[in-house]
């Protein structure tokens, strides 16, 4: 059985928490609310975004208003700023190490594969990533299969070894999901959730960049060692 590494996308591979801010901050704007700061962010963001919205006070006819249309409004302000985040600290390096060493690097996200993948082409990582597992549209973001359900079956299908195959995220969901399946779950700070978040989710590694992953995935035997 084969060991690979599942990566979510947003916050843990692109550095896009500043997007995904700027894009609440607009969104209750139109609202007549106040802007938040990041940390009220990190501390009050989840998924589905409902839940973020119903953490911030919104209403819910203000939630109806931002969910219609397949929540066009903050896909269509969200997506340009999206298109100017980096990657985070050492992403593209662990990607490219894992090329090398053939072991393979999946995506399971919340996101939507188009402009997921059309970000990846971007970032020119598009050639590390074995399959990207998230939403096919709009219109069925949050709607249809979860991401835990999703990993579940392409694991199956691939024959991915749980015992050797690690979740790295920056939101307790990837701790929740590697508890289900069996996973090593490595939480990333500096994403969308804060750091008493993440601890509080009891990952089996909690870690400030993708530098520090390369390391343990070097000690526990993955990654061989130059």
């Amino acid at each position: 059985m084969k060991p690979a590494l599942v990566f979510d996308w947003n916050g843990t591979i692109i550095d896009d928490a500043d997007a995904l801010l700027q894009t609440t901050n607009i969104i209750l704007g139109r609202l007549g609310r106040a802007a938040i700061d990041m940390q009220t962010f990190r501390d009050r963001f989840d998924v589905p975004l409902s839940v973020f919205y119903r953490n911030l006070g919104m209403s819910d006819s203000e939630i109806e208003t931002v969910d219609s249309d397949s929540s066009a409004i903050f896909h269509d302000t969200y997506e340009p700023l999206a298109d100017k985040a980096p990657l985070r600290n050492g992403a593209r390096c662990i990607l490219e190490t894992a090329r090398q060493q053939e072991i393979s690097s999946i995506i399971v996200s919340n996101h939507i594969v188009d402009p997921l993948r059309t970000q990846l082409r971007r970032h020119g990582i598009d050639d590390c990533v074995a399959e990207v597992l998230a939403f096919e549209s709009r219109a069925t973001q949050f709607k249809s299969m979860s991401k835990g359900e999703r990993l579940r079956r392409y694991m199956q299908a691939y024959n991915l070894n749980p015992g050797s195959t690690f979740i790295i995220g920056d939101m307790p969901v990837e701790t929740d999901i590697a508890r289900d399946l069996g996973l090593i779950s490595i939480a990333i700070t500096g994403g969308c959730v804060s750091e008493s978040r993440l601890q509080a989710a009891q990952p089996d590694y909690l870690i400030e960049d993708h530098h520090t992953l390369l390391t343990i995935l070097q000690d526990r035997g993955l990654f061989e060692t130059s």
